[in-house]
C-alpha cells in the first residue's frame, strides 16, 4: 500500500515579528548552576558530524553516499575473494561451444575450481550477471551480442548441479598438478611436491582420508578406487527416435571411449606412481633392505642348489661310471658269448664236416666204387642223424669218428649212434637204415 504524501505547510508568522525585539526567553542559565564536563570528539556520530561538516553535506545526502560507499565495499570484498581478470578471447567465445569452455573461469573462480562452495558459485554468478546482462549493456549503449553471458548461465548450470559439476571435474585439467621434474626435485622438497600431485589426485577417491604411512600410502594408490568418469566427453546422442540403430551405434561409440580414457587414466596414475617411488628414499631403503634380505636367502639359496648340483653330479658321475662298467662288462659278454657261439657254430660245422668226411672215406661204405644214389642216400642219412642230435652229442659223435681210416670201424660207430637215438625215441626204426645196415 503506497503512503499518501499530504503537504502541510509552517504558519506563517505574526506580520511584524522580529526573533531579536519579540523573542521571549521561558529560563536562563546561571554561572552557579551549570556543571563543566570534558567532552572528547569521539564516537561514530562524532565522526559522522566531523565528516558532514567538513563536506558541507546534508543528513540525507550523507546517508545517501554512505550507502554508495558500503555497497562499493562489499563488492570490492566480493571482487577480492571471487574476482579475477577476464580474458578478452574468452569475452569472445561462442555459446554454441559451452563443452570446451572453463567453466570456473568463465566465472571468475579458476583459483577453487573443484573446492568453490555452492554459495561461491552463486555469488560469482551473481556478480557476472550484474557486470554482462545484455539489458544492463543495452542501458549503457553497448550493442554487444549475448553469447558469453549465455556462456555464464550454461557456468552456472553446469557447477550448480552435482551431477554435472562432478562430470566436468572428471575431465578438468586445469585442476591437475604436473608431476615434479628432476630439476625441481634437486631442490631437496620431494615430499612438498609429490604431495600436491597426490592431493590433486585425491579429489578423484571414493575413500577420504589418504593414509600417511609409507606402505600403505603406496598400496592405497596402486589401488585407488576413483570415481571419475568420462560421461563430459561423450559425443551428442541423437535424440530421434526413428534412428535407433544410430542411438544404439553413438552409445556404444561413447561407452568404449570412457573405457579407453579410464585404461589411460589408469595407466597415467600408475606411472605418477613408479615415478614417485622411484625417488622416494624411504621406499629405496626399504627395498634395499629388502634386497639384502633377497639376496642373503639367495645366497643361502644358490649355496645349497650348488651342493645339491654337486651331489647330483657325483651321483650322476657314479652312475654313469657304473653304467658304463655295466655296459662295457655286457659288451664283453655279449663279445664273448658271440664268439663262444661262433666258435660253438664253427665247431659244429667242423663237426659236420668230420661226419660227412668219416663216411666219404668210408667211401660211402660201399665196396667198389659207390654210385651217386648210395653218396646221396648215405649224406641223406648223416643229415638226418645231425638234425637229430644237438651239438654236443655231434661233437661227441665227431670225437668218436676223427681219426678213423677203416670203414668197418667207421661204420661201426655210425651204426651205434642210430642205434642209441632208435632207443632214444628220436629216430624210428628202420630210419638211417644205410648208417645202420
Amino acid at each position: 500500500m503506497e503512503a499518501t504524501v499530504v503537504p502541510l505547510p509552517l504558519p506563517a508568522l505574526p506580520e511584524g515579528w522580529e526573533a531579536e525585539n519579540n523573542f521571549k526567553a521561558v529560563g536562563k542559565i546561571t554561572k552557579e548552576g551549570a556543571t563543566q564536563r570534558t567532552i572528547e570528539p569521539v564516537g561514530p556520530y562524532f565522526l559522522a558530524h566531523a565528516r558532514r561538516a567538513r563536506h558541507k553535506r546534508t543528513f540525507s545526502e550523507d546517508d545517501r553516499i554512505q550507502a554508495q560507499e558500503r555497497a562499493k565495499k562489499v563488492e570490492d570484498n566480493d571482487d577480492s575473494e571471487i574476482s579475477e581478470p577476464e580474458d578478452p578471447m574468452m569475452l569472445q567465445r561462442d555459446a554454441k561451444d559451452w563443452k570446451s569452455q572453463d567453466h570456473y573461469k568463465v566465472l571468475g573462480l579458476s583459483k577453487y575450481r573443484y573446492k568453490a562452495t555452492e554459495e561461491q558459485i552463486k555469488r560469482a554468478h551473481r556478480k557476472k550477471v550484474l557486470k554482462h546482462h545484455p539489458d544492463k549493456k543495452a542501458a549503457a549503449g553497448r550493442a554487444d551480442d549475448d553469447n558469453f553471458f549465455k556462456c555464464i548461465q550454461k557456468a552456472t548450470e553446469v557447477l550448480l548441479d552435482p551431477t554435472k559439476r562432478r562430470q566436468f571435474d572428471s575431465v578438468d585439467e586445469e585442476a591437475d598438478v604436473e608431476p615434479p621434474t628432476k630439476k625441481q626435485l634437486a631442490n631437496g622438497k620431494f615430499y612438498k611436491l609429490w604431495g600436491a600431485v597426490f592431493k590433486s589426485e585425491a579429489r578423484f577417491s571414493k575413500k577420504r582420508g589418504v593414509v600417511e604411512d609409507v606402505e600403505n600410502f603406496y598400496n592405497f594408490w596402486y589401488n585407488f578406487d576413483s570415481w571419475r568418469t568420462f560421461e563430459y566427453l561423450d559425443e551428442d546422442v541423437p535424440d530421434d527416435n526413428e534412428n535407433r540403430d544410430q542411438k544404439r551405434h553413438m552409445e556404444r561409440k561413447n561407452a568404449n571411449a570412457r573405457k579407453k580414457k579410464k585404461a589411460e587414466d589408469n595407466a597415467r596414475l600408475r606411472k605418477l606412481l613408479d615415478d614417485c617411488s622411484a625417488g622416494d628414499e624411504r621406499i629405496k631403503r626399504f627395498r634395499q633392505e629388502a634386497s639384502a634380505a633377497k639376496n642373503k636367502k639367495r645366497l643361502e639359496r644358490e649355496a645349497a642348489e650348488k651342493q645339491a648340483a654337486e651331489d647330483a653330479r657325483l651321483k650322476k658321475e657314479a652312475e654313469a661310471k657304473a653304467a658304463k662298467e655295466a655296459e662295457e662288462k655286457a659288451k664283453s659278454d655279449r663279445d664273448a658269448a658271440k664268439k663262444a657261439k661262433e666258435a660253438a657254430k664253427n665247431a659244429v660245422k667242423k663237426n659236420k664236416r668230420v661226419l660227412r668226411g668219416s663216411v666219404k672215406d668210408a667211401n660211402y661204405f660201399a665196396s667198389g666204387d659207390a654210385s651217386a644214389a648210395t653218396i646221396d642216400a648215405v649224406l641223406g642219412d648223416v643229415e638226418l642223424v645231425q638234425a637229430k642230435i644237438d651239438p654236443d652229442e655231434i661233437a661227441a659223435l665227431a670225437a668218436k669218428l676223427n681219426g678213423l681210416t677203416v670203414a668197418d670201424e667207421i661204420k661201426s660207430v655210425w651204426k651205434g649212434e642210430v642205434e642209441r637215438l632208435v632207443a632214444a625215441g628220436k629216430l624210428k626204426e628202420g630210419e638211417a637204415k644205410s648208417l645202420a645196415a
